[in-house]
């Protein structure tokens, strides 16, 4: 697994576990199960990593009859699982919980069973789809993943020094010298061609090819197309023609985006919703304009 600068936050978590759960959230592929089974793997003595995605329908029957004993529940659970957990040492992964939003809303009487930590993960975690007829619960920190950022990326490279000289520059507004800038930036034109998707940071590492980065990248594409097309409801024309229209539009000297460009005679209004659910979805980071950023203290 890379580092993510993710784990640390999860350790702070850890520190103060026992009276919330985590939910880890973002969009697809961006790390969250990796991310979720190394943590289990590396901080706790034992861990039961449910997938939703994939899980039996035996294992939600369990759930779905046995919510109103949590020691009935583990009672079964484990046994389906074969399983044996250390009370207070045993990290339960609901991943893709998504899938499954009765297993979300069970997270308030397991957290305060005590027995076991809890972490969640899910992508469009908060569309109406995934929440409708569930109680959301107030005993779940969130914590958002998304693609790994530029100093994750050097780190992937065995260049951690690079990355601490680039935040102490930062932070001293101190110029690099001419020869480390240079690397510096050669390292950035690579981040922007290859991104920061795990998996196609995966794949250039392995094989040093633009081509099959690009390709993974592609596919990951495609993927939140069908997404946008399958769970955004009324709105999921008018979202795809937005989300198709991101890229030429931020490419052009201007970098702002223009409603025109996907429909000539958009309005707003109307696609007002299409907005809120790509943000909601984590496919669109909205940057809101701004006439002064200055904090007003009342």
């Amino acid at each position: 697994m890379f580092k993510r600068k993710a784990y640390s936050k999860l350790l702070d978590w850890k520190t103060g576990s026992g009276q919330s759960a985590i939910l880890l959230e973002g969009a697809r592929r961006t790390g969250k199960s990796t991310l979720a089974e190394a943590f289990a793997a590396n901080e706790y003595a034992t861990s039961l990593v449910i997938n939703f995605e994939t899980v039996a329908q035996e294992v939600k029957g369990i759930y779905e009859q046995y919510r109103s004993s949590v020691d009935e529940f583990f009672k079964y659970l484990l046994a389906y699982y074969g399983a044996n957990l250390e009370v207070r040492n045993a990290l339960v992964v609901f991943d893709e919980v998504q899938q499954f939003p009765i297993a979300r809303s069970f997270i308030k009487q397991l957290v305060a069973d005590g027995r076991y930590d809890y972490m969640e993960t899910g992508s469009l975690i908060s569309i109406k789809k995934n929440v409708q007829g569930i109680i959301i619960p107030s005993e779940e920190d969130k914590l958002e993943l998304g693609p790994m950022g530029f100093e994750e990326y050097l780190w992937t490279s065995s260049n951690t020094q690079l990355a601490e000289l680039i935040s102490e520059s930062f932070e001293l507004l101190r110029p690099f010298p001419d020869a480390l800038h240079r690397k510096a930036e050669k390292y950035w034109r690579e981040y922007m061609l290859v991104g920061g998707m795990p998996q196609s940071v995966q794949e250039f590492t392995d094989n040093n090819d633009f081509s099959r980065a690009d390709r993974v990248k592609r596919r990951i594409l495609d993927l939140y197309c069908e997404d946008i097309l399958k769970f955004g409801g009324d709105d999921a024309s008018r979202a795809a023609a937005i989300f198709s229209a991101v890229p030429g539009q931020l490419a052009k000297h201007e970098k702002k985006f223009t409603l025109a460009s996907a429909h000539a005679n958009a309005r707003f209004r109307e696609y007002a919703g299409a907005f809120f659910w790509l943000e909601d979805a984590r496919m669109l980071n909205v940057c809101r304009k701004v006439t002064d950023p200055r904090l007003v203290w009342t």
